[in-house]
Parts: C-alpha cells; sequence; structure tokens
C-alpha cells in the first residue's frame, strides 16, 4: 500500500517518526530500541535517513595524510527492510541526489524492489561539509525533480541506460516529497519555491511532508499557498522538539527556520539543557494538539536524538 492509502484509511491524523541508520561498526540494536518506545502510538510509516559520503583525511603508516571518501551511516535500504521484516510496518527510505550516482541510485532501487519496499521520500540532501554550496556527484543530479524522473522511468519499466527491463516485477514506487513553510534557503522567493514544488507534484509526487517549523501559522498558510497554486496532494506537517539550549541558535542556522519569539524568549531564560528540553517538549506538545484538532492527515516527528521526547508529546496528544 502507498502512504497516502495508509492516511486515508487511518481515519484520524496519524503518526510517523524519522531514525537514523546506526553508524559505521555499531549495530542495529538502539535502533530497534527507539522504534520499540514509540510503536505503541501506531506509526503509519517510519522513514530512515539516507547520508552521503563526506572526504576525510585518515592518518597513513607513512605518518602523512590520504584524502578518502567514507561514509558514517550506510546501510539505509538494510535498515528499512529490517524495521518492515521486524515490525510490518512500512519503511520509508530516502532516496537523495547529495552524494550519489544515477547508477547507485539504480542499484538501490533495484534492491528496494526485491525487497517489496515501494514507498519513498525523494530528496535532492545537502551539500556536502567541505562545499559552499551543493555541488551534484559525478554523474548524479542537483535536483530532486531529475532523481523524482529516474524514479518514474524505473517505475515504466526502463534503466537508465534507456534499456527495457525485461520483467518488471513488484509493484511500483510511490513517493513524496519535501515542503518548505518558510521557503527552501536557495530558492529566491516563496513563489517559485512554491513552482517548483508543484512542478513536483505534477509529475507524481503522492504527498508532501514538510520541514521542521515552530509556528503553525505558517503550516497552515503555506497549505493555503499549496491549495491556491493546485497542489491538492496531503501535505504533512514535519515537527521536532527542541532538546538542547544550543538549537536556539543552532535550527535556524542549520534548518533555515524562525523560532516564535515566545519560545525563543524561554529558551533564553533556560539555565540548562534539561530545562530546554522541557520548554521544547511544552511548545512541541501544543503545536501537534493545535494540528490534530485542525485534522492535518498526520504529524511525522523528526526524533533524531529526541525519542524520549517524541514519545512523551505522542503520549499526551494521540
Amino acid at each position: 500500500m502507498k502512504i497516502t492509502d495508509f492516511i486515508a484509511a487511518n481515519g484520524r491524523t496519524g503518526f510517523s517518526f524519522e531514525v537514523l541508520p546506526p553508524l559505521k561498526g555499531r549495530g542495529i540494536a538502539q535502533l530497534f530500541r527507539n522504534i520499540d518506545s514509540l510503536k505503541e502510538f501506531n506509526p503509519l510509516y517510519i522513514n530512515i535517513t539516507t547520508h552521503r559520503s563526506e572526504m576525510v583525511y585518515k592518518n597513513t603508516p607513512d605518518g602523512l595524510y590520504q584524502k578518502v571518501s567514507e561514509r558514517s551511516r550506510p546501510g539505509t535500504v538494510a535498515v528499512a527492510a529490517a524495521i518492515q521484516q521486524k515490525y510490518g510496518i512500512p519503511a520509508v527510505p530516502h532516496i537523495i541526489c547529495s552524494g550519489f550516482s544515477k547508477i547507485e541510485t539504480e542499484y538501490a532501487l533495484i534492491d528496494l524492489n526485491f525487497l517489496g519496499i515501494t514507498n519513498l521520500l525523494i530528496l535532492r540532501g545537502d551539500k556536502a561539509k567541505h562545499d559552499n554550496r551543493f555541488i551534484p556527484n559525478d554523474n548524479g543530479y542537483a535536483h530532486a525533480s531529475e532523481l523524482q524522473m529516474q524514479v518514474n522511468e524505473f517505475n515504466r519499466g526502463y534503466f537508465i541506460d534507456g534499456t527495457k527491463m525485461d520483467i518488471v516485477t513488484g509493484e511500483q514506487f510511490s513517493y513524496g516529497v519535501a515542503g518548505y513553510p518558510e521557503k527552501h534557503e536557495e530558492a529566491p522567493n516563496p513563489d517559485i519555491d512554491l513552482q517548483y514544488l508543484k512542478h513536483k507534484v505534477d509529475n507524481g509526487a503522492e504527498y508532501i511532508v514538510t520541514q521542521m517549523f515552530f509556528d503553525n501559522e505558517k503550516y497552515y498558510n503555506f497549505v493555503d499557498r499549496c491549495r491556491r497554486a493546485g497542489i491538492n496532494v496531503p501535505v504533512i506537517p514535519g515537527l521536532k522538539p527542541i532538546t538542547t539550549k544550543s538549537q536556539l541558535t543552532l535550527l535556524p542556522k542549520v534548518f533555515h527556520v524562525d523560532l516564535p519569539m515566545e519560545l525563543a524568549k524561554e529558551l533564553i531564560a533556560c539555565e540548562n539543557d534539561a530545562q530546554a528540553k522541557e520548554i521544547g517538549i511544552e511548545w512541541c506538545k501544543g503545536q501537534a494538539a493545535d494540528l490534530i484538532a485542525h485534522n492535518v492527515p498526520s504529524i511525522h516527528f523528526y526524533s533524531l536524538n529526541a525519542t524520549k521526547s517524541v514519545e512523551t508529546v505522542a503520549r499526551a496528544v494521540y
């Protein structure tokens, strides 16, 4: 089934969350413990992030440094399969442009097809840490809309070289894309940002998951603008409970989102991270309760490093 089918059949505001693949060299036990703590809220699906390779310097036996490409969190496809097998909850791996070539994406799609994992979230992904702007991988994509077309062609039974598949097996992929209530950082203005989003929906995106926001009015205004532009797919709000005082400045810098004055003042007054975490939980509770009262289709929680906070919020509102 598609994510939109699960949302439509749910009959009330759904619940979903996002997880990280374990760091290279670590087991999956902690990830399963995080899922165990949230599964009682009947998640409609679980997103699994994908991480690009980064250039790092490593010591060599002769005392010099060697520049190598390394991925700290491999295993998105395997983690998705493990989650779906263990819990029977639909897994939604991220498929990204950043750090991946077209052929690497094709291999991932083949593996996912074999595994029966057919729900995706298609994203451009972040720039490399060592770059000052987004640079696509060699033989890769600069935009999520280009990556989307590769998935569409795969669904039609064609590989990237134009070869027709001998046998098309399994269900076709369905997918969502990202939306930005406060505008993507690289879009020249909100209207052009919305045009890009409509292009993705017109070409097959079945739902939208928003970037985190801390002012619900920005989400409601974004949905209104989407509807006026002819974007009629579900728009799923993304929430993140603040867990540390440093996120007062870190989140606006990294994710290009604003914090409302009331929330900012409360965080500034915090003496430690424990107080900031409590403020974050209460603020997120208020956001979630208000969104549920407005009958949003589902709420997606960015639970990365905040599983306990998400559990507390979900227990209060679901």
